[in-house]
């Protein structure tokens, strides 16, 4: 029975063994989660840095002493009045967008990461926005975010920190201020849209102005065009009247008598065309002898027939 007995405890004794190694196997092993790193300890000095995954240590000699989280974080800014270039008060509010690349650096190089840095990004806005006038602020927020996020991000480089970007919420001016803004604004409106209707009227002006040019210089140049026209009629005319001057001067030189009845008559009939179209006479009474007019156009039919022949 001894035997058995001490068979019995030695049996008991392997079986505490396998559940103390399985025990401090199991604490051995750590299973770290994607997104975080954890910092490991021994004997309290820091020795390395777990990722994620499944990863080994010495149970009882190394130990989990910080568990970081390596996503990209989001930290609000608190409002904060600052005074601008201008002694302007203006309360503003921002956002930090930051990452810990370096776990051992964010976990042993500063105490508390999140309000280290909530104050830096404070200070650094009061001295950005103090060195601005207020139409700088309101305008070039994209520039104070860039200067914030180079100053930030120099300045968190030791703590292990990369910050990704800075960006100011908002601006809130005093309402009196506000409202001065709002009438400037109003101001500035009105008088661009004087302006602009001001010059609509100029630019009406000019465009009228042209036209009625453009109509004078048409008007001139048609005037122009019909005098030389007239002109040309003209000089027709007087070519054709020297023309039958010439022919009727050698037809009387040759002695046609036909020739002189048409001379005579055609004077004749250009008086009585004046006179009947005088404006001063309504009545004309004289008298007139039909038969040397008739006889006249005879011979003026008789001087047509001899010239159609002589061009046969």
């Amino acid at each position: 029975m001894g035997i058995f007995d001490i068979i019995g405890g030695l049996g008991g004794l392997a079986l505490w063994v396998f559940v103390l190694a399985i025990v401090i196997i199991w604490m051995g092993v750590k299973s770290v989660p994607q997104g975080m790193e954890w910092t490991i300890e021994r004997f309290g000095r820091y020795t390395r840095t777990l990722s994620p995954g499944l990863n080994i240590i010495i149970p009882f000699v190394d130990a989990v002493s910080r568990k970081l989280s390596v996503m990209e974080e989001v930290m609000d800014i608190p409002p904060q009045e600052v005074i601008t270039k201008d002694n302007a008060t203006v309360k503003v509010d921002g956002v930090v967008f930051f990452q810990i690349v370096k776990a051992a650096s964010a976990a042993y190089e500063i105490s508390n990461l999140n309000y280290a840095m909530e104050n830096l990004a404070l200070t650094n806005i009061r001295t950005v926005v103090g060195s601005m006038d207020l139409d700088q602020l309101l305008s070039n927020r994209d520039e104070i975010n860039e200067g914030l996020l180079t100053v930030i991000d120099k300045a968190t480089d030791p703590w292990g920190v990369k910050v990704l970007r800075v960006e100011i919420k908002d601006i809130r001016p005093p309402q009196d201020l506000i409202d001065s803004m709002t009438r400037q604004m109003k101001a500035e409106r009105e008088k661009r849209a004087i302006v602009l209707e001001a010059d609509g009227q100029r630019q009406a002006e000019i465009l009228k102005a042209e036209g009625e040019k453009q109509a004078t210089i048409l008007e001139a140049e048609g005037r122009k065009e019909a005098a030389y026209r007239d002109a040309e009629a003209r000089e027709r005319f007087a070519e054709a009247e020297a023309k039958a001057t010439l022919v009727l001067s050698q037809a009387i030189a040759e002695g046609n008598i036909q020739a002189i009845n048409y001379f005579v008559a055609e004077k004749y009939i250009k008086a009585l065309g004046q006179i009947a179209s005088a404006d001063n006479q309504k009545l004309i009474l004289m008298p007139l002898e039909a038969a040397n007019v008739i006889g006249a156009l005879g011979g003026i039919g008789e001087i047509a027939k001899h010239a159609f022949k002589s061009n046969e």
